[in-house]
């Protein structure tokens, strides 16, 4: 790669963003093209100003991370997008590079491993946080063993849209939430449940959870990490 590479910063907290700039700033071979605290603005600017990467949080005010993710690899698909997360959960690190992130780290680990995920995903590689990889590896395992052993032939019957938003209502969010999450009204979230209980036989929300518990669909958005922040540039 020929000249500096430029960097795309979007995270809603200004002062994480000051620190992330600040670790760029130790490296010669990187310069800021911008900076955003919103997906829209992100969106934006990454069609006016084509930067080289993107570093993105995935909890914004106006959208969610992996919509933005792929909005922003239909916008600018040779731009390297690097998720910077206070999540730790292996449910959006599969979905966040499945969407076209080609690197994903958290907020606590940012520090040591900015640098390392730059230079990774500028080599055409993909970048995982080291401090999750032992974990993600374990929960992956404990996961196949687990859906070898569970199947379900009604789970199959669920639209790929209804089996999120099953994961969603397992996890306790209300339809609201998950009306912003997905950017459909929650009219169409109540739809989307009624029609899920429908297919699965099931009662109430409650059924539901053990429902999803049974399938292994709430471990895989268990934490397995990162527990929020307390110093540096966390959030």
């Amino acid at each position: 790669m020929s000249g500096k590479s430029r960097i795309l910063v979007v995270d809603d907290h200004p002062l994480f963003r000051e620190g992330l700039k600040a670790i760029l700033g130790q490296d010669a071979r990187y310069a800021l093209a911008g900076e955003a605290g919103t997906a829209a603005e992100a969106l934006r600017l990454a069609a006016e100003l084509k930067p080289d990467v993107v570093l993105l949080d995935l909890s914004l005010p106006d959208a969610g991370g992996i919509e933005v993710i792929r909005g922003l690899t239909e916008t600018l698909p040779a731009a390297r997008i690097v998720v910077v997360s206070m999540h730790a959960r292996i449910d959006l690190i599969a979905e966040s590079f499945r969407a076209g992130a080609r690197g994903y780290i958290v907020k606590e680990s940012a520090a040591p491993h900015l640098l390392q995920a730059l230079e990774a995903v500028n080599r055409g590689e993909q970048y995982l946080d080291s401090s999750l990889a032992p974990k993600v590896l374990m929960k992956l395992t404990e996961y196949s063993a687990r859906r070898a052993g569970t199947t379900d032939p009604a789970y199959g019957t669920l639209t790929r849209r209804e089996q999120q938003i099953l994961r969603l209502l397992a996890e306790g969010r209300s339809a609201s939430d998950i009306a912003v999450l997905l950017f459909i009204t929650r009219k169409t979230v109540e739809n989307h449940r009624a029609n899920i209980m429908s297919k699965l036989g099931l009662e109430n929300l409650a059924a539901l959870v053990r429902y999803a518990a049974r399938l292994g669909l709430i471990d895989l958005d268990a934490e397995i990490g990162c527990q929020g922040s307390k110093s540096g540039v966390k959030r």
